[in-house]
């Protein structure tokens, strides 16, 4: 007899299955093994389920390859989670419509804390990719995970971006993970996989996009992330639902203005205006919004403190090396340049630079309008 876990999969083959009907199903039949053990007369019984989809549940044995979807994950390195299992992500059983199964390629991060959503329009500007560059490379410095939908435009520039500055990314997807959409940004997907990230979907492995499946990955979007922040949308855009999908969980979502003579940024204005999203003009807007700072708390066996005896404070940081030489050279030496810290600390400009930028994001230190760096 086939377990509950393994019908769960099964039920989310058959379309019309969602998690309204499944939940319908389960509590008429006791669970859902035992509800692919039903004959079409009992299935049809049930509100909302109807003879054709009664039929399609009976008869799941002529239409459902069960052996060859597991198969077939195992050998391409895809991890199955129903939402019958202990293991599946608490943030989506929270949802209102749950995805009953998750694909998942790569390693799931921890989604509780410090993950933030980048979404926007296919069509972006140069403004528009540089501002999704800017938000995910600070997002990254400041230890968040990027959560995108791996589509053209703004999607595709925080997947880049948060690759490029070493951060973790995982991408929603509208179809299957055999189907990866579009076909461009397989090279892309591949990548986010090698590095620490994940790709999901909630849908079957060789299951095609629509334009049905991409506003219901929108939720997902959203639910995977404590921020949604929307780039560049025009009003017709599909960062809009996610926005709203986002509102409606309870979440907290940033637009970044834009003119009001230009298209693309009339969805973001919207937002401001009409929805209660909040104005966001870099990625601090989004760290100052909650009421901690990313990589400010302890972790369990975590390094030691540093000892910092100019600058007494009761705030408990963690530093990585890079981190503490630029604190100590500020403590010892006082206030320098990017070129006076390069000397003191021996460090190649880029992670330099980029370890200030994080060190900023922290408000650990300040840079004033003449370019010197002085403790915080």
């Amino acid at each position: 007899m086939i377990n509950d876990r393994n019908a769960c999969i099964v039920l989310n083959m058959i379309s019309g299955i969602g998690y309204a009907r499944y939940t319908a199903l389960v509590r008429r039949f006791g669970s859902p093994a035992m509800v692919l053990n039903a004959s079409t007369q009992e299935l049809a019984e049930i509100k909302g389920i109807g003879n054709m989809l009664a039929k399609a549940v009976s008869s799941w044995r002529n239409t459902v390859d069960l052996a060859g979807e597991l198969e077939t994950a195992e050998r391409c390195g895809i991890n199955i989670y129903t939402i019958e299992d202990g293991d599946y992500p608490e943030v989506l059983r929270q949802l209102n419509d749950p995805p009953l199964v998750l694909y998942v390629r790569g390693r799931l991060p921890d989604f509780s804390c410090n993950s933030v959503s980048i979404v926007g329009s296919r069509r972006l500007s140069a403004y528009g990719d540089r501002m999704a560059r800017h938000f995910a490379a600070d997002a990254v410095m400041a230890n968040w995970k990027v959560i995108s939908g791996l589509a053209f435009g703004v999607d595709a520039a925080a997947h880049q971006a948060t690759l490029e500055n070493g951060g973790v990314t995982v991408g929603v997807l509208g179809g299957g993970l055999l189907r990866i959409h579009p076909q461009e940004h397989v090279p892309l997907a591949s990548e986010i996989v090698e590095k620490n990230g994940a790709l999901i979907s909630e849908y079957p492995l060789n299951f095609p996009v629509s334009r049905q499946s991409f506003p219901r990955r929108n939720r997902i979007v959203a639910a995977l992330s404590q921020a949604t922040v929307v780039i560049e949308a025009g009003l017709d855009s599909g960062a809009l639902i996610t926005a709203k999908l986002a509102l409606e969980q309870g979440k907290t979502v940033f637009a970044l203005p834009g003119r009001v003579d230009e298209p693309q940024a009339a969805g973001c204005n919207t937002l401001i205006r009409d929805c209660g999203a909040k104005l966001a003009m870099s990625f601090r807007d989004v760290l100052n919004e909650f009421e901690f700072l990313p990589g400010m708390a302890p972790v369990p066996n975590g390094p030691a403190m540093p000892d910092f005896p100019a600058e007494p404070t009761d705030k408990k940081l963690l530093f990585n090396s890079n981190e503490e030489t630029i604190c100590r050279a500020l403590t010892v030496n006082g206030p320098a340049t990017l070129d006076e810290l390069a000397v003191r600390t021996a460090m190649v400009p880029g992670t330099l630079s980029g370890t200030l930028m994080a060190l900023e994001i922290r408000d650990l230190i300040v840079k004033s309008p003449a370019g010197v760096y002085s403790l915080k």
